[in-house]
């Protein structure tokens, strides 16, 4: 007998909602469940709660805009972003940059990402990885950036979930666990109709050349660190799939900002 549609409804309602509780503060409904097999399925939402936060961002920024110079306008929407997420991907890029940067062999990095103490090329790389953000976003005009926020942060969710299609999890255990099994095609589908509505609004506002480069740009991040993680440690972990949202969001507003004369 086939699953009734307001169960089916239901059922893709309490992944999606499971997905903002893992991966943002934001409170979520009593009644949702909690399961590691659920929170597998979520994992197609991701770039959805990216559509949430980049949203939250835009809002804070159009509202910030109404009474502070744009500067501090960004900070603020880079705030809202910190504080609602609890900094998690942040988080996972500075512990990528430490094991990468500081372990030679897969046990060493894999050992290295785990501490949650931050060490030097973590502490570097969170700084720059930050201050790309701010001075990227600011260099936008006012009117596009709310746009570009919401894009930035449902885009680069989605580059991180394709890690998720193509790779294997390479720990027996951590904060990724329950979302280590490989997605397949039709939950990568979902999240990539997901990423074309974050877009829509940008190709609008920003115009389809500008969209386009800023894809571009954030596809060739991911690449580059799919490549990476392979080469090093045979799949990705939590961390990894923090460090790519983080590389690639940054690498799309560096997209939108390319000029050719």
């Amino acid at each position: 007998m086939s699953t009734p549609p307001s169960s089916r409804l239901r059922a893709e309602a309490e992944y999606f909602l499971g997905a903002v509780r893992f991966f943002t503060r934001l409170p979520v409904p009593t009644w949702v469940g909690h399961s590691d097999e659920a929170l597998n399925r979520a994992a197609r939402y991701f770039p959805a709660v990216g559509l949430v936060v980049g949203t939250l961002a835009a809002l804070a920024f159009a509202l910030c805009s109404l009474f502070w110079p744009k500067t501090l306008a960004v900070l603020a929407a880079m705030a809202c972003t910190l504080y609602v997420t609890g900094a998690f991907h942040e988080d996972g890029w500075s512990d990528m940059v430490d094991g990468f940067g500081g372990g030679w062999e897969k046990a060493q990095v894999l050992n290295i990402m785990k501490d949650s103490r931050i060490g030097s090329f973590g502490a570097v790389a969170l700084i720059m990885m930050l201050l790309g953000k701010f001075c990227a976003l600011i260099e936008l005009e006012l009117t596009t950036i709310p746009a570009a926020l919401i894009a930035g942060h449902t885009l680069s969710r989605f580059c991180a979930t394709t890690l998720m299609h193509r790779l294997d999890y390479v720990r027996d255990e951590g904060k990724a666990k329950p979302l280590a099994t490989r997605i397949g095609a039709r939950e990568l589908a979902l999240a990539g109709a997901t990423t074309l509505l974050g877009l829509a609004l940008a190709l609008v506002v920003l115009g389809p050349l500008a969209v386009a480069l800023g894809v571009a740009l954030a596809a060739l991040a991911t690449v580059w660190l799919a490549r990476l993680f392979r080469r090093r440690i045979g799949g990705y972990t939590g961390d990894c799939l923090g460090a790519t949202q983080q590389l690639a969001e940054v690498a799309f507003y560096g997209g939108l900002l390319c000029r050719f004369s």
